[in-house]
């Protein structure tokens, strides 16, 4: 167990997010725009608000999944690198005679998340030691509720400070000006916050049993399969793309859909499965799944893995058998998250 991840569980650490797309829409029919496209009600934003959101298909499927930050004058679109183009192009190409322009600012910003139950503190131990700001309380950024952001400075830098608990664990994303983004990482260094590298980012969001877009969340993916409704969608809001589909699962079936995206306990003794690896039922080893993202749990001490099963042995507790080539893993579907977070309110 390496010191970065223990400061992740027990302090926090901050990881470079400088790879994801930044968009920006803006113009008065902005949010009225989005509200025609997206998952979630962007209408019902209010400035220092923002929600996770889809994007779907028309068949209802996931084509990107974006945080979506109400700035005040502007929408800010946080999406996967691999979406950003594609999505820029999607939202010009519907813009008629709306008062919208789309930005693609992803060179010019840059993100830094801040996780761990200790996160609050250093981020505005780290906004306070540069110039003060609103959002150098740790107090207030502990109130803040998912997805809500603050804007501040840091070091004569304008600064958006988002809630974003990505990993299971209390934590903040620090949009600013790319060209400040090496101080600021400096910053949290010199006060005591570790830097983790990528691989170990994902470790700790599979221990808190989030699916991420594309690992878990492709253009064969229903948000219903993968349990992000509650958190993505709007059941209130009108029309969006994909919306036929997900009303008729709802409202027609119910809610029930094929497959169901699950947590998987393997032996200690085992390594992780690779990504893709077939998840199987039965002396013949029937196909019913396969798995998503895969890892080794410091925590656990055993390798855990995220995957979709058929809907009707998703259950915590159903067995199973990895198949990968001529390996084989016993596995069992286990609740989500695997490990539960920690207490940030007093740190």
């Amino acid at each position: 167990m390496t010191d970065v991840y223990v400061a992740a569980r027990s302090t926090s650490v901050f990881v470079d997010r400088s790879d994801r797309g930044k968009l920006v829409i803006f113009g008065t029919d902005r949010a009225s725009y989005l509200q025609g496209l997206l998952t979630n009600d962007i209408a019902a934003l209010s400035p220092g608000e923002g929600c996770y959101a889809a994007y779907l298909t028309p068949q209802g499927r996931m084509a990107a999944d974006m945080l979506v930050l109400d700035l005040g004058e502007e929408l800010l679109l946080d999406v996967h690198s691999s979406a950003t183009s594609w999505l820029v192009d999607r939202l010009r190409e519907f813009v008629f005679t709306e008062e919208v322009t789309v930005e693609d600012r992803t060179s010019m910003w840059s993100a830094v998340g801040v996780h761990g139950p200790g996160s609050a503190r250093a981020v505005s131990t780290v906004v306070r030691s540069g110039e003060t700001a609103d959002t150098g309380r740790s107090a207030e950024l502990s109130r803040l509720a998912e997805y809500h952001h603050l804007a501040g400075r840091f070091r004569g830098v304008d600064v958006v400070i988002a809630r974003s608990d990505e990993i299971g664990e209390f934590g903040f994303i620090i949009y600013l000006k790319s060209d400040a983004v090496a101080e600021l990482r400096a910053a949290l260094l010199d006060t005591g916050v570790s830097e983790i590298d990528p691989s170990t980012f994902d470790v700790l969001r599979v221990e808190g049993g989030r699916p991420e877009f594309p690992a878990d969340l492709d253009e064969e993916t229903i948000p219903l399969e993968a349990g992000i409704e509650d958190r993505a969608i709007s059941m209130t809001k009108g029309c969006y793309v994909g919306q036929e589909v997900i009303v008729r699962i709802l409202h027609r079936g119910k809610g029930r859909v094929g497959r169901r995206f699950v947590g998987l306990l393997f032996d200690p003794d085992m390594v992780a499965p690779p990504v893709g690896a077939e998840i199987t039922r039965g002396d013949k080893h029937e196909k019913v799944g396969a798995v998503t993202s895969a890892v080794w749990s410091p925590s656990l001490q055993r390798p855990i893995a995220l995957g979709y099963v058929k809907r009707e042995l998703s259950e915590p507790g159903t067995e199973f058998r990895v198949v990968d080539a001529d390996r084989r893993w016993s596995a069992v579907v286990a609740e989500r998250p695997f490990l539960a977070s920690s207490d940030a309110s007093s740190r």
